[in-house]
């Protein structure tokens, strides 16, 4: 006969609770059903470099010469017409457009880079820039999918979750994988950061920043009913009830997922409090990232590091805001709203000496063309000052974890549309980010449909020029 609950099975005190759920599952026993590498176990196959990854997703596509790709020759030819030469663009292009920001060279390395960046641009010496990175097509979706799961049709899972899949985690009492995302979700919502086939607690945990008061930013962060004591004499109730369904049903992936989202909310109650709360940084620090939303998400990033969390992904903002059909010029205002943050954030990892051991990514999905977007119905104004997606080269830079600093990889041609020297697609970043965490990404794998899959699937090649 099944044994009964009792009232005696519900006085479990919180310290042994939390000492059993340590494991999500209470117990070392189920961590095979449960899948995956256990809570701060790796799989690197060699050292890293690198331990934690943050990227900065300028989603909608950044111009790589409105930003760090400076072509003279572009503003020589404005007004003229560009052979496309087969480089076919998603909406009518027409005439080079001379990009309207200043470069200025930065740095004992001399880095190139706009007005538009130029608190990042103090940094320069720490910058790794890729002005020659590829993806497949001119499209949102796909090149949001290829970037961050490494397939533009097909669902698999996110960067992120390859990371926290092979890294494990550094603080039980957190999300591994955490996307902040201001305003709502971005296209494709969180098909970015989910974990598709591998377990679900490799899934990423998404926030909404622009929700100022914490409590309704993370939901049901306090109990307003049950009190911490009651809470963990409920959770040992659910424990119990969940791992009798497991050994009587198998192995049941949603369930398992659901299981540990719990006991993560439950333990989060305690700690997310305080990491996501910058109002606790003195006010200096607050000052140097300024205002905005970027700029808290980025200090959040910072305090999320500095407890263990794996992948941070910051996104700049709902639906798509650098995609600048109609002008250009818009891109003042978008890097208006991020760089202070981002420039402080990678002076004050470096103050605490953490930039060694974190990769930052910054770019978007794709860049834009050196041509003009010409009118078309539906799709823009018509002020014929705006640029057109460009998948066919594009910039991007990598900062801390391992990288070459001051350091420029490829090139795009003379007007810069598309890669000419060095050509890097995603499946190779994706490799090199692999690599500098300590991963071979033919050899990151996960088993599932009968076959071994991996965030590269049967491309990419470590790009070993921008490793210090």
């Amino acid at each position: 006969m099944a044994h009964q609950l009792t009232s005696h099975d519900l006085l479990l005190d919180r310290r042994d609770f939390l000492s059993r759920c340590g494991m999500g599952m209470g117990g070392l026993a189920l961590a095979p059903m449960l899948g995956g590498n256990a809570l701060g176990a790796g799989l690197e196959h060699f050292a890293p470099k690198a331990k934690r990854v943050v990227h900065l997703f300028m989603n909608g596509g950044p111009s790589q010469v409105d930003t760090f790709d400076p072509k003279p020759e572009l503003t020589k030819q404005h007004g003229k017409s560009i052979a496309l030469e087969g480089l076919k663009t998603e909406r009518p292009t027409g005439a080079a457009l001379r990009s309207p920001f200043k470069f200025a060279r930065y740095g004992e390395c001399g880095l190139e880079v706009s007005e538009l960046f130029h608190h990042t641009a103090q940094h320069a010496d720490d910058l790794c820039v890729i002005r020659s990175m590829t993806a497949d097509v001119p499209n949102h979706e796909p090149s949001l999918m290829l970037m961050n799961c490494g397939d533009g049709r097909l669902p698999r899972p996110s960067m992120g979750s390859w990371v926290t899949y092979g890294l494990g985690s550094e603080n039980e009492n957190l999300p591994a994988y955490v996307a902040m995302c201001p305003g709502g979700m971005p296209i494709k919502r969180a098909e970015n950061w989910r974990a598709s086939f591998l377990p679900g607690r490799y899934q990423g945990t998404y926030l909404d920043t622009s929700i100022e008061k914490l409590e309704d930013m993370i939901e049901n962060l306090r109990n307003p009913v049950a009190g911490r004591s009651r809470q963990a004499r409920q959770m040992d109730l659910l424990r119990k009830i969940n791992t009798r369904h497991l050994a009587a049903n198998g192995h049941d992936p949603d369930m398992e997922a659901r299981i540990r989202s719990f006991e993560l909310a439950y333990r989060m109650q305690g700690e997310a409090t305080d990491a996501f709360d910058v109002s606790k940084e003195p006010q200096p620090v607050r000052d140097m990232y300024g205002p905005g939303k970027f700029a808290r998400q980025c200090l959040m990033a910072r305090r999320l590091l500095e407890r263990g969390v794996r992948f941070v992904q910051l996104w700049h903002g709902n639906q798509q805001p650098w995609d600048s059909h109609d002008n250009i010029e818009d891109h003042r205002r978008l890097a208006g709203e991020c760089d202070q943050g981002i420039g402080a954030f990678l002076a004050d990892l470096k103050m605490r000496g953490m930039l060694d051991e974190t990769l930052v990514i910054w770019g978007g999905e794709f860049g834009r063309t050196p041509a003009v977007e010409m009118p078309k119905a539906g799709s823009n104004s018509g002020v014929m000052k705006g640029r057109d997606h460009n998948h066919y080269g594009f910039s991007m830079w990598l900062a801390g974890g391992g990288v070459k600093g001051g350091h420029v990889h490829g090139a795009t041609d003379e007007l810069g549309f598309a890669a000419a020297e060095d050509p890097v697609h995603v499946h190779d970043l994706h490799a090199t980010i692999l690599h500098l965490l300590g991963f071979d990404h033919e050899k990151l794998t996960y088993h599932y449909s009968g076959r071994n899959f991996r965030l590269t699937d049967v491309h990419g090649k470590v790009i070993h020029d921008i490793i210090a």
